[in-house]
């Protein structure tokens, strides 16, 4: 029980993770129709800056100081070089950023070496939370998931609740009357492209310090953080932690089941059978924990294209 309990506990803080990563990424796509396939380098450029910043002002100023930083970053970028190609389509933006992701790994490696950093939690976050079945639980994977539900409780208001989010809105949906009421359109497409990326940003700048900063942590995680947008639909942020949450939980569990089909199947009485067939009966249910979200995303796509939460078309 104990074990159950801590890989839940694991699983809603990946979870959480995951939407702080992919709620830029959805912020992006939803309000701008553009598909960032770079989102995941503004991750790992977030817990670069961090690492650099740390000890000139202290962790917590990192934490702020870093998103902006990546934010700047994010607008360059839609200034210069996805305004250029809008025009173009999808296709476009997507090369333009595949080609932006591995721009970003190799200057990476470049300044930094191809391997982890000695980025970390400060010995005073580094403490337990309380205990589960003997263990220590860490007090940081709380302050992890306490930021992203901050995050998503903060974006949502802003969204639904204030003249940003009705400016944001309508730019996106009625451009030419937002433009005729004298908003700046380009503007505001270059503001959320900048939000988006500061909130990966931030997500690497928070889990960088736990988990590894490497020149490898934007590919690690960036697959997945696709995965979620997928599921959720493309496009909702409630579909985004959805997904997230749902992942990151099934993911977490599955590597703590030490059984196969084969255990399954041995209570009919077939165990033997089972085993003597071999292949994938035969694995254990832990060593697939890492395509398991992916053989979600086959599901969802089959059973509801949209998404769990995206539009039906």
């Amino acid at each position: 029980m104990d074990q159950f309990l801590v890989s839940l506990m694991n699983g809603l803080v990946y979870g959480l993770l995951l939407f702080m990563v992919s709620a830029g990424l959805t912020l992006i796509f939803g309000m701008m129709g553009v598909l960032n396939f770079a989102h995941a380098s503004f991750y790992m450029l977030g817990a670069y800056f961090a690492y650099m910043l740390q000890d000139a002002i202290g962790f917590w100023g990192a934490l702020v100081v870093s998103p902006l930083l990546v934010a700047l970053v994010g607008v360059v970028v839609e200034r210069f070089f996805l305004r250029r190609v809008h025009r173009y389509g999808h296709a476009h933006e997507l090369l333009v950023t595949f080609g932006l992701s591995f721009i970003i790994a190799e200057s990476v490696k470049l300044f930094f070496g191809n391997y982890p950093v000695d980025y970390r939690i400060p010995a005073a976050l580094d403490i337990p939370a309380f205990s589960v079945g003997g263990a220590q639980y860490p007090a940081y994977r709380l302050l992890m998931g306490g930021i992203a539900v901050a995050m998503f409780v903060l974006i949502y208001l802003l969204l639904t609740r204030t003249r940003v989010g009705i400016v944001v809105r309508s730019a996106i949906y009625k451009p030419r009357m937002a433009e005729a009421l004298g908003h700046n359109v380009p503007l505001v497409f270059m503001g959320v492209f900048g939000v988006g990326a500061a909130l990966a940003g931030l997500a690497g700048a928070v889990a960088g310090a736990f988990y590894t900063t490497n020149p490898n942590m934007a590919l690690e995680l960036g697959v997945m953080v696709f995965v979620v947008v997928v599921v959720g639909g493309l496009g909702s942020l409630e579909g985004a932690m959805l997904a997230s949450l749902l992942i990151g939980v099934i993911t977490s569990l599955a590597v703590s089941v030490d059984r196969s089909l084969a255990d399954l199947f041995a209570l009919a009485g077939a165990g033997d059978w089972a085993r003597s067939v071999g292949g994938l009966m035969t694995l254990k249910i832990s060593s697939l924990s890492a395509t398991i979200p992916f053989a979600l995303m086959l599901l969802i796509l089959l059973v509801r294209p949209g998404g769990l939460m995206g539009e039906k078309d």
